[in-house]
């Protein structure tokens, strides 16, 4: 018998009703998930991987960038960069450069933080993930429900939900180098109308030199009930100022005092905004539920480009209208859904260099003062999906599911068209850096499968099995920001074949997950050395994730992720080209994992102790160099002192451990994001 349907906010709702013992113990067999099939259902429902942080994780973390949150999910690594930027790997090596964030689909309550083909790297700042009720990962491909952007998974910010009774809290919280983050938060049900408002602002000196950010975030909820509707609607809205520090260079420079806290780009910065507006419908009829989500969308964004030769200045936004539609019932054994997807978006994007270039004469000559790019790109999305889930024994379930995507460009260059100066003039030396491609239309035309098998043991357990085909578009930036003597890029959608076999159930104190993976994916975009965007490589993700939970006793408890991964490039795009295949991808580690002790001391006072290792990876693509790794220890404590205070206390990076955020090569050079010492944050807060 399937589950009446209920939006992500009105199952939020439900979550507070349930005793905080059992939302501790997320990702059980019966923990409530709302990420997988867009809907309310339980992990027990679905063949695929899919992990909750949820409000006691949250609660306890309080995470001051979303990484912190999701080193707990297996074969999930957020690389964070300097002060809220960050990049993304989900069964995959650490996907870096224009249109890599495609292969992610990034939600707050299902709706994308970004329309198809205009991702950015670091768009998860976009999401009030701060006050997240719950944060959910889809852990290899979801494109059924979420389209071309879920390739390797998905992330998906749920919102605190919407209190039954009046509750409203404050928190101050202080740390190192001037840090400083208040939240707020308001919440109640009156008869048919319940409203939230939260709202948190930080502001952070920035353990380097000349860096640092201010930050606020403000969501808005409504909800209105009536018999058999219900409309659910939401405004979130973000604003960013960031002085942004780069890469500190040198073989080991993390570990040398004297440069961890050099900013060798001390002119750069990032200022974004975002606004996104909501609002779902969700009608309970007795031939099953309609649900219809029109949203609005626009953002905007301008930094400095301080990791390219000229450090150019990059304006871009997009404002986009869409709408979600899914209907959904039950037939005898079967239980169906089925949508369609629309959305329409105006995207633009400029770069301009104000000085000349720093370094070799080449370098000056091919790289011109003056604007570098100036582009709008108008997008169409249309996309059908279908899911069919039937029982065919009391102990086995198969699920179908299918998706059709039909996505348009149409691109206009404001500039020249070419490889010249913005004035016309041909650049010295080789021709300039930058090409402008002409006027044009792309359209794509792509298709997801998907089949699963779920299979019930008889004491509870289940094996679970999952094949899908599943495909990104390329990104309008891998499309129309050319660059050497490319004129055209002429590239094609990335797609994916994987398959996962996994197993997952209860075992006396234990609640664990095992999932085993395979995905090979083709037509991989990349640019060559000669800086030409193309199509054709090949890559093959294989791995290992556990996950489990252990009542030690009724007052300790111990958690487990980890995950041991092969991620290689499988072909070679140019014949003449080094070889790749067979070598690891760089920025890849093989085995990441996390483990947290936790004591509750007694009510309301709770003491964690947790571990975090990053394996060894390689930095460059030929395996010639390679970042050791490195193991962090946290300590985290929070405690009611009265009926209406609270506070906490965070010590990390405990044992003061030398370590890279992120390590690269490019240029020939070693580069380090610098992780940051022994730091204390603490907190305080009361409920009204």
């Amino acid at each position: 018998m399937s589950m009446p349907y209920r939006s992500p906010l009105t199952l939020a709702l439900l979550l507070t009703q349930i005793p905080g013992s059992l939302l501790a113990q997320q990702n059980t067999l019966e923990s409530i998930v709302v990420t997988a099939d867009r809907r309310q259902t339980t992990l027990r429902d679905v063949s695929a991987s899919v992990f909750s942080v949820g409000a006691a994780d949250l609660n306890a973390i309080r995470p001051t960038h979303l990484n912190e949150a999701l080193a707990r999910v297996p074969g999930t690594w957020i690389s964070r960069g300097n002060g809220q930027e960050s990049l993304t790997a989900i069964r995959s090596p650490v996907l870096s450069g224009a249109g890599s964030c495609g292969a992610f689909q990034m939600a707050q309550d299902g709706i994308p933080l970004r329309a198809t083909g205009f991702c950015n790297v670091n768009q998860m700042f976009e999401a009030n993930s701060e006050q997240a009720g719950t944060v959910e990962v889809i852990r290899g491909p979801g494109s059924i429900l979420y389209g071309a952007n879920a390739l390797h998974g998905a992330i998906n910010v749920i919102s605190d939900p919407i209190a039954v009774d009046p509750a409203s809290s404050i928190a101050y919280e202080a740390g190192p180098h001037d840090y400083n983050r208040v939240r707020g938060t308001s919440s109640a049900t009156y008869g048919s109308q319940g409203y939230r408002v939260s709202f948190n602002g930080t502001s952070d000196g920035g353990y380097k030199d000349d860096s640092g950010f201010d930050q606020q975030k403000l969501s808005l909820q409504h909800r209105y009930t009536a018999e058999g509707l219900t409309v659910t609607s939401a405004l979130h809205f973000t604003n960013l100022n960031q002085e942004t520090a780069g890469f500190i260079q040198g073989k080991d420079a993390y570990k040398n005092d004297a440069f961890k806290r050099l900013n060798p780009n001390p002119e750069a910065f990032r200022d974004a905004s975002s606004w996104r507006l909501s609002s779902r419908v969700d009608w309970q009829t007795r031939f099953g539920s309609v649900t219809v989500t029109p949203y609005y969308r626009k953002t905007e964004m301008e930094f400095l480009q301080h990791f390219l030769p000229g450090v150019p200045l990059e304006e871009n936004g997009q404002e986009s209208f869409g709408l979600m539609t899914m209907a959904s019932g039950d037939v005898a054994r079967l239980r169906w859904q089925a949508g369609v997807d629309l959305e329409t978006t105006e995207g633009y994007l400029r770069e301009t260099q104000s000085a000349p270039a720093v370094g070799s004469p080449v370098i000056v000559a091919t790289i011109p003062v003056g604007k570098h790019y100036d582009f709008t790109v108008d997008a169409e999305l249309i996309s059908p999906y279908a899911q069919l889930k039937f029982d065919l024994t009391q102990a086995d379930q198969i699920n179908i599911g299918f998706r059709y995507e039909m996505l348009g460009y149409d691109y206009d260059n404001l500039m020249l068209t070419g490889r010249t100066k913005d004035n016309g003039v041909p650049c010295t030396n080789g021709g300039c850096r930058f090409n402008r491609p002409a006027d044009r239309s792309d359209d794509y035309d792509n298709h997801s499968l998907q089949l699963g098998w779920i299979h019930d043991l008889p004491d509870g357990t289940q094996i679970y099995a999952n094949a899908a085909r599943a495909f990104r578009a390329p990104d309008t930036n891998e499309i129309y920001r050319l660059q050497g003597s490319q004129n055209v890029a002429d590239l094609g959608s990335e797609r994916a074949i994987s398959y996962e076999l996994g197993l997952r159930g209860v075992l006396q104190d234990l609640n664990y997950a095992v999932a085993l993976y395979d995905m090979d994916k083709e037509n991989v975009i990349i640019q060559d050395s000669n800086r030409i965007n193309i199509s054709g490589a090949q890559t093959r993700h294989r791995g290992l994730e556990v996950n489990g939970d252990y009542r030690i006793t009724d007052s300790l408890s111990l958690t487990v992720a980890a995950s041991y991964a092969i991620h290689t490039y499988e072909g070679n795009v140019n014949p003449s080209a080094v070889k790749l295949a067979g070598l690891d991808i760089d920025t890849a580690p093989r085995m990441t994992g996390s483990a947290q002790l936790r004591w509750s001391i007694r009510e309301g006072r709770n003491l964690e102790l947790e571990w975090i290792h990053m394996g060894k990876y390689f930095t460059d693509e030929l395996n010639t160099a390679r970042y050791p790794g490195h193991d962090l220890v946290n300590l985290r404590y929070q405690a009611d002192f009265s009926r209406n205070w609270f506070y906490g206390a965070n010590v990390t990076n405990l044992l003061d451990t030398d370590y890279a955020e992120r390590a690269d090569i490019a240029f020939g050079t070693d580069r380090y994001f610098v992780g940051e010492p022994r730091s204390l944050f603490v907190m305080v807060g009361h409920r009204f």
